[in-house]
């Protein structure tokens, strides 16, 4: 950046309208978003403790273990029990 360039400081008016209040449940693991390729997806899911995990088959978290990463969701599975993971409002 050279020194000719400005910093605009958001609106609030923006900001209020792009934030979307309690948009993700709170406590758990959720899943934020899929990418990457069909043969090798990851995801982004929000741990307990509010951090921003990136996790791909295999990958463990506090609420399990990731077995599976499709176009629906993220199956977690703990104590041989599975759970799916969608994103919220998807």
């Amino acid at each position: 950046m050279g020194s000719n360039s400005t910093v605009e400081k958001t609106s609030n008016h923006v900001a209020q309208t792009a934030t979307q209040s309690d948009a993700l449940p709170t406590g758990g693991t959720v899943l934020i978003g899929i990418f990457g390729a069909a043969s090798s997806p990851e995801a982004l899911v929000r741990t307990n403790s509010g951090r921003v995990r990136r996790v791909r088959n295999g990958s463990r978290v506090a609420s399990g273990q990731v077995v599976a990463i499709d176009d629906k969701g993220l199956l977690l599975q703990r104590g041989g029990e599975t759970q799916r993971l969608q994103i919220p409002g998807g």
